[in-house]
């Protein structure tokens, strides 16, 4: 009994002490009093099209206790203070899910900063975050300004405003300035350029498939000696165009350790992006390169595509990642995704990575190995909004009979 007693009491010393807290946590939360929009204005980055013009800006942690009385970056949300100043004849909507397909909505992160018995304050703080969301819709002649919760980046956010309208979609893609992460080195460089003398202009189609079949089969490692992952993608467009289709897709730039072991021309690649997959987990990736190479004046970057033995049930804070064998499905799932983003102009494909089989794989540099159709997939991008009929298949390789003529192969081998 004398144990007992002693237990019960501290037992009820912990709630009532939680319980303390919780009440005093409640009413910690004051609306900011200087919560006004003119620092986000002075380094807001604008653009004009079709009588449309649209500023942001990414607020860092100051901004973040400035707006909101609280840093919400601390739970993984970046804010983005958008206005939209509508001069068309006509209402538009910000499609949020272009900006970020995994955006939040206010109350979300409100709930973030609620705490236990909060009544009265969590209420405030739900209507607070609720009058600073983006509202829709712009009036004609009308502008309109508040905040989009999205996931973070670092250093450059590229930032996707949809205005859609009676048959009409204005889009906009913005590079932003991410305040406070420009300590890191490795993701403050420059973008790597070729010097003018250094790179081949492409006129034609038929001039560019023989320069992007003369490109290496494979990465390899920092010497040269031994081969990685295939490349076996190219995408041709501005950054900004090829960056928007696959941030509506769902992709980010995420640079990892295992990133660095893949070298094409010496280097490391200059952008790598993932997926962003349930719960963080592991999904596809894309790492790309510059290459020496122009079409008509678009750049041209070569790319490997591929993902985890395991997809999104490999485990998370896996730092050295085994490339599936099947790096053809991985190729063909970015191929949907960005017919779907809106951003496709054209697709074909071309040889240069060399086909191998089931039976006589490739390995590659962790001892992975990986079989493949031998084909490139080389997309080309341009300003959306373009529809799945607008996307023009080139006549270079036939891909289905190459997949027919393999599929055959392989039935006759296994009949054997």
């Amino acid at each position: 009994m004398s144990v007992v007693l002693p237990l019960r009491r501290l037992m009820g010393g912990v709630f009532i002490a939680a319980l303390v807290l919780a009440i005093v946590g409640c009413s910690t939360w004051q609306a900011p009093p200087h919560a006004d929009d003119g620092p986000l204005r002075t380094r807001a980055v604008s653009a004009t099209n079709r009588n449309v013009r649209v500023s942001a800006t990414v607020l860092g942690s100051e901004d973040s206790e400035r707006m909101f009385g609280a840093d919400v970056t601390r739970a993984r949300v970046q804010p983005v203070w958008v206005e939209v100043q509508n001069e068309t004849s006509q209402p538009l909507w910000l499609l949020r899910s272009g900006t970020d397909p995994d955006y939040f909505s206010p109350h979300e992160v409100a709930w973030s900063l609620h705490t236990l018995l909060g009544g009265a304050t969590n209420t405030r703080i739900d209507d607070y975050f609720s009058s600073l969301g983006f509202k829709n819709p712009i009036p004609a002649g009308e502008t309109r300004a508040g905040i989009l919760f999205t996931n973070p980046d670092r250093v450059t956010k590229l930032v996707n405003i949809d205005l859609f309208g009676s048959q009409t979609l204005i889009p906009f893609t913005l590079s932003l300035r991410v305040p406070g992460s420009e300590s890191d080195p490795q993701l403050a460089q420059a973008p790597f350029a070729y010097t003018e003398t250094e790179i081949t202009d492409c006129p034609d189609l038929a001039s560019l498939r023989v320069a992007l079949e003369r490109l290496p089969c494979c990465a390899t490692n920092a010497d040269g000696t031994v081969n990685a992952d295939p490349l076996n993608a190219v995408l041709i467009g501005q950054l900004a165009d090829v960056g928007s289709a696959l941030v509506r897709r769902n992709y980010r730039r995420n640079l990892r350790e295992s990133d660095a072991v893949q070298r094409v021309f010496g280097r490391n690649a200059d952008a790598v992006g993932r997926k962003q997959a349930q719960a963080g987990a592991p999904a596809t990736w894309i790492r790309a390169w510059l290459v020496p190479i122009r079409f008509q004046g678009q750049p041209v970057y070569v790319a490997q595509v591929g993902r985890p033995v395991g997809g999104r049930f490999a485990p998370r804070d896996e730092t050295q990642p085994i490339l599936h064998s099947n790096v053809d499905e991985a190729r063909n799932f970015l191929i949907q995704d960005l017919m779907y983003s809106g951003g496709l102009d054209k697709l074909g494909f071309v040889y240069g990575v060399g086909e191998a089989t089931r039976e006589h794989p490739r390995t590659t540099l962790d001892n992975a190995t990986y079989y493949t159709d031998g084909l490139r997939a080389v997309m080309f991008f341009a300003t959306r909004p373009l529809s799945f009929s607008d996307v023009q298949v080139l006549d270079w390789v036939p891909y289905l009979e190459q997949r027919e003529a393999i599929q055959r192969r392989e039935m006759g081998d296994a009949s054997r």
